[in-house]
């Protein structure tokens, strides 16, 4: 780790770290940086115009020698500082008319805290008028000034007293001032916005404001601490209007690049006795400072400032130059703005003209320029920033010292970033992120996937919307929705994890219209959070819970009326119980994914001619809510039950497991009651033959009945799952773990294995060892009418999870309450889904294996396999070791 990550800044230097910005520059000449290997950089950021002259120039170093050799004193408050009075002569003359004083400061965030104070001195008033996505420095009172709440929020900014109105905007201004302007001391404005994203304003604008303020007793501050001193290609921006400012703030490239100073200029009916008295600054005004601010201006105004005429020509045609580029590239250039050497490139590269493309969702949460800079800087040696509150925004800001061929050179890397991202190249974009040596010059083309916004709400109030949770399962699952990421390793595939988890919110991954055969509609999107089925098991529960509510708070400003849990989401906030009121009506998803995976196995035995009324079914994960729920409805059919929890935690497990044994013994009696005859051989026609408590009795007293169960043989509770196995002619998984929890060796001659899990607990390679074993993906549902979910999650288009089948039936409905929440799903909301799904025409899909149909030689295979399997074993002698040496 740097020293830099270690000591300094570790948020921020993990971040430049992660996106390969972390270089080390030991050397900075003229434009130019360079690192330990020598390579050069071509610097297009100016330290945000603080570098006028670019690094290390010869005439400051020049001027802070002289001061050094003729020992003048630096810091001598107080008395007559004559730099001081020097250098703000010299100001007053170059500056608009009317400006008499000048306040020096050690920054331009100091400087807008002094036009405050001077401000609120002069006029007695304690508002000022701000724009929204203004930048005004991070000290407090300049904070406060700043029209973005992200910079502010933490730190109790706004103070009271500000206000923001939309920048340009003279009708908001004149609103404002007609219907407040006695509240507020200033305005304070910008030329140009630098950080809000190199925002010009209309012409006029300025002088416009100015009049409007001094007419409600305003005074007009302009913030001119990054357009001012030949940036915009005049000494200062407001030249191109004839505003005269009250009050004008300069800093940055005052101090020439190397010592920081900063300036308030002032009229003379601004500066009041009170400020004068009463403000001060130990380091401001100080003998150095000022000597190389009067070296700036004798360069920037020589030859009839010929150096700012330079800017000027220079930036016309850089920016010509841009518009041809946003010409070629108007998919991804959107906006060419600036004058002189501030000049902005608004990026954006839309889910409509990018579908299934990583750079799009970035775009969409302003985390492609960041990437964009980077690829600059690590493949073309060109340095550029994004604005701090337009994050679409990447900024040109080069020193004013840049020459025409300098500029030509970064229009050429320009051109060749633009043909990248044009061509939708995830992957040679990430390649300095992800160190991959070799130049991507194609990427692999997509799945045929339908347009972005095929899919789209109505304003018919009949029509059902939900949003569903999901997150990727595993690595591969970042190629499948990007495919030009399918030739990176799983090193590589797990480093842009890890960068995704860093810099993403969740995202709008997918979205759909489901029409029903019952002729009702609903619309729907799938919201995905960008970490893998294992980092979300590792978050802390806080962490979580916030990046849960992250996509639930999009969900609701989207427009959802229920939310459905996916995967983890579910696992992770308890069944959505650690959600449950807080943002929108939830739902697992579980009490169908039960219903389907009952369904299935029901299928599949039937398909084998399995007899499940003769055979024992196993449930890896019984204490969990789906495979409590598919115990209860499989011990419906079958002659005995297996109930297998968690061996880490085997006193724990085994208590959970009890509790679920009498929810069993309850179910079946339940349905006794009802008339259910179960049977002839199963498991509901011994407990028949039992004593049994009244079914309110309590959970207590149905223990004798579960252990007389346990006596019989026919419902066994264990963590072992290894001996468990080989009993059960029919396995469930439906546990929350990510590992290969079924081995190929403990199965069941010719059994039946039902994965519900994801990830699966069941590995592909089962399939080569054991072909005598089917195993079926769970929970797997058609979607009438077959419609598109944008990602297909592993699936042909138009089938589902049950969970997410779930989630649209209840949107179907507006049955916009909490459903399948908890451990403890209730049976008769698997009824009530079932009938649901009957009515609007959702129905179990063709049996699938590992994420794939089962085609009808698959079946056979199988069949054949299983058959010949268990022919070779009733043709041996009836001994446990024979049977169990030809499992083995």
């Amino acid at each position: 780790m740097h020293n830099f990550t270690e000591h300094v800044n570790p948020h921020l230097g993990k971040l430049l770290e992660k996106i390969r910005m972390d270089k080390i520059f030991t050397r900075g000449e003229g434009n130019y940086l360079y690192d330990a290997g020598g390579k050069r950089y071509l610097d297009f950021i100016a330290a945000y115009g603080a570098l006028p002259f670019g690094f290390n120039p010869p005439e400051i170093w020049q001027a802070l020698e002289e001061v050094r050799a003729s020992a003048q004193p630096s810091f001598i408050q107080p008395s007559a500082l004559e730099a001081a009075g020097e250098l703000a002569r010299r100001l007053i003359e170059l500056a608009p008319e009317s400006l008499k004083y000048v306040t020096f400061t050690n920054s331009g965030a100091e400087a807008v805290e002094a036009a405050i104070k001077m401000a609120r001195s002069a006029t007695g008033r304690l508002g000022i008028l701000s724009t929204i996505n203004s930048f005004h420095g991070k000290t407090l009172g300049a904070l406060s000034a700043t029209g973005r709440e992200y910079y502010q929020t933490p730190f109790g900014a706004p103070a009271p007293g500000f206000k923001f109105i939309p920048y340009g905007s003279l009708a908001d201004l004149q609103e404002e001032l007609e219907n407040n302007g006695s509240d507020y001391a200033a305005f304070i404005v910008e030329p140009i916005q630098g950080e809000g994203g190199i925002v010009v304003p209309p012409a006029g604008y300025l002088s416009r404001a100015q009049e409007l303020c001094h007419e409600h007793g305003l005074l007009f501050i302009l913030d001119e601490i990054q357009t001012g001193l030949g940036r915009t290609g005049k000494l200062f921006a407001c030249e191109d209007e004839t505003a005269t400012p009250d009050m004008l703030l300069l800093a940055k490239a005052l101090g020439g690049g190397l010592y920081p100073i900063g300036a308030c200029l002032s009229t003379a009916a601004v500066y009041s006795r009170d400020f004068g008295e009463r403000h001060s600054s130990t380091f401001a005004a100080n003998t150095l400072g000022c000597r190389v601010g009067l070296k700036v201006l004798d360069i920037l105004t020589r030859n009839n400032q010929a150096l700012i005429r330079e800017v000027y020509n220079n930036g016309q045609r850089l920016l010509r130059e841009l518009v041809v580029l946003q010409q070629r590239f108007p998919r991804v250039l959107k906006g060419v703005r600036g004058r002189g050497y501030m000049l902005g490139l608004e990026f954006e590269m839309t889910r409509a003209d990018f579908p299934s493309c990583l750079l799009s969702v970035l775009s969409e949460q302003e985390d492609l320029t960041p990437l964009i800079s980077s690829y600059l800087l690590n493949t073309e040696n060109l340095r550029v920033a994004p604005t701090l509150n337009g994050n679409k925004v990447i900024r040109l800001e080069p020193p004013l010292t840049v020459t025409w061929e300098e500029c030509q050179a970064a229009l050429k890397s320009l051109e060749k970033v633009l043909t990248v991202l044009d061509a939708g190249n995830t992957l040679e974009i990430l390649r300095p992120v992800l160190e991959i040596d070799e130049q991507i010059t194609h990427c692999v083309p997509g799945a045929e996937k339908h347009p972005w916004d095929r899919y789209q709400p109505s304003s018919d109030p009949r029509e059902g919307r939900f949003a569903f949770l999901v997150h990727p399962l595993d690595l591969d699952n970042y190629h499948e929705f990007d495919s030009s990421l399918a030739v990176l390793s799983s090193e590589k595939l797990q480093q842009l994890a890890d960068l995704g988890s860093e810099i993403l919110d969740p995202f709008v991954i997918g979205r759909t219209a489901v029409e029903s055969l019952a002729g009702y509609r609903a619309y729907g999107e799938f919201i995905a959070l960008p970490r893998t089925a294992k980092e979300m098991l590792e978050l802390k529960p806080e962490g979580a819970l916030r990046e849960l509510s992250k996509a639930l708070e999009l969900a609701l400003k989207r427009g959802a009326r229920l939310v459905g849990l996916g995967a983890y989401t579910s696992v992770v906030s308890r069944g959505g119980t650690l959600l449950q009121g807080r943002f929108l009506p939830l739902t697992t998803g579980n009490s169908y994914t039960v219903q389907s995976g009952a369904e299935a196995v029901k299928l599949a035995a039937k398909r084998l001619s399995l007899d499940l009324g003769q055979s024992t079914a196993a449930v890896v994960g019984a204490t969990g809510s789906i495979g409590r729920a598919l115990a209860l409805l499989l011990a419906e059919e079958m002659q005995k039950i297996i109930l297998i929890g968690n061996a880490r935690h085997p006193k724990a497990s085994s208590r959970r497991l009890r509790r679920v044994g009498t929810d069993l013994c309850l179910h079946l009696a339940s349905q006794l009651k009802a008339g259910w005859t179960p049977p002839p051989a199963g498991l509901g026609k011994h407990l028949l033959q039992l004593d049994r408590p009244a079914l309110d009795a309590s959970q207590e007293k149905w223990l004798p009945v579960v252990e007389e169960l346990e006596r019989k043989g026919v419902l066994v509770i264990t963590t072992d799952i290894k001996l468990a196995l080989p009993q059960a002619q029919v396995v469930v998984t439906a546990t929350s773990s990510i590992e290969d929890l079924v081995k190929p060796e403990w199965v069941a001659p010719g059994a039946i294995i039902c994965d519900i899990s994801k990830p699966s607990n069941v590995r592909p390679a089962l399939r080569e060892i054991r072909p005598d074993v089917l195993v079926i993906d769970g929970g797997v549902v058609e979607v009438p009418g077959r419609p598109s979910l944008g990602w297909n999650f592993g699936f042909e288009t138009g089938l589902a999870y049950a969970c997410m089948a779930e989630t649209m039936l209840l949107a179907l409905e507006h049955h916009y309450t909490d459903m399948s929440l908890g451990t403890d799903l209730r049976v008769d909301n698997m009824l009530y889904l079932r009938q649901l799904a009957l009515k609007h025409g959702f129905a179990l899909a063709q049996l699938r294996s590992f994420d794939r149909p089962l085609s009808e030689e698959e079946w056979q295979q199988v069949i054949e396999a299983r058959d010949n399997l268990l022919r070779k074993i009733a043709s041996l002698p009836a001994t446990a070791t024979a049977r169990n040496d030809t499992v083995r």
